[in-house]
């Protein structure tokens, strides 16, 4: 069985879990809940505890104050505390693993997104599954005029997500869009009113309960890895998980199938079964 990863200490965020539900808050309101590395680090301490845990079936992310996240610590960055070259090339994989992890729970994620987001913030809500935002948000990627660029989704993700033109426009202009647009080209689910956020979050997630949560999953996962294949590699999945469906559904014998008989007659380490013999003619075969 997998086991969890633990829980760290956490300073510049906060963790709460009620039974399926875990949510989690960026929690340095006084800079717009920028993305230091000391919160970075913990950031990615949780999405890792939440890959390895089997309980929480729905992951909310918010900002704490009126705004979700503004992006890296750009007086971090300027400091030099992010080091040389190759130490940031470094840490940009360690926050692409930050998103990757994010994007691949096998859990239901929803950004739950109130004023600036922005940067690395925008680059959080890509990698969630569901993006509310108030009407007051705003979001955008402006690296460009700070002469840095994007480094763990707002070219790639982005790009695959809205199209290569307009992530070129958001990325070179480096505007901030209304919450409207978001949903326009397709960042975004739902623009709500500032004072409802909340309510509108908890009904999306009482609804994502109700759910078949083996068959979330399995959506999730087909979507994720389809949109980067070939349309028949795509199609392969789909049959797939057709396949698994109907085996969790109470068609899983299938005659030409061993079912747990192979497990079973390895453990007894019995000579005379039709699997070890089978193994036994195939361990020699044409290695002359």
């Amino acid at each position: 069985m997998l086991q969890t990863a633990k829980l760290p200490t956490i300073e510049d965020l906060t963790f709460e879990q009620d039974g399926p539900v875990v949510r989690v808050t960026l929690n340095r309101p006084e800079v717009f809940n920028a993305l230091s590395i000391n919160l970075s680090a913990e950031f990615t301490a949780v999405m890792e505890h939440l890959r390895d845990d089997l309980e929480t079936k729905v992951v909310v992310i918010s900002g704490a104050g009126d705004n979700f996240c503004t992006g890296d610590d750009l007086t971090e960055m300027g400091s030099g505390a992010w080091g040389d070259a190759n130490q940031i090339m470094r840490r940009v994989r360690l926050y692409q693993h930050m998103a990757n992890t994010l994007e691949e729970l096998d859990k239901i994620t929803i950004a739950s997104v109130d004023g600036y987001c922005v940067g690395g913030g925008l680059e959080i809500s890509m990698a969630c599954d569901f993006v509310i935002c108030t009407e007051r948000s705003k979001w955008g990627m402006p690296e460009v005029d700070w002469g840095i660029t994007p480094g763990w989704g707002g070219t790639t993700r982005m790009a695959r997500l809205i199209g290569r033109r307009m992530t070129k426009e958001i990325n070179l202009l480096g505007a901030l869009h209304p919450a409207s647009r978001g949903v326009e080209l397709g960042l975004f689910n739902r623009v709500v009113p500032s004072e409802t956020l909340a309510d509108e979050t908890q009904a999306l997630v009482e609804l994502l309960l109700m759910k078949n949560q083996q068959g979330l999953r399995q959506l999730k996962f087909m979507i994720n890895k389809n949109v980067e294949a070939d349309l028949y590699t795509a199609q392969g999945f789909e049959a797939l998980g057709a396949a698994l469906t109907g085996a969790i559904n109470g068609s899983w014998q299938v005659p030409e199938a061993d079912a747990a008989h192979g497990w079973a007659s390895y453990a007894a380490n019995d000579p005379d079964s039709p699997i070890r013999k089978r193994r036994q003619a195939a361990i020699d075969f044409w290695t002359d």
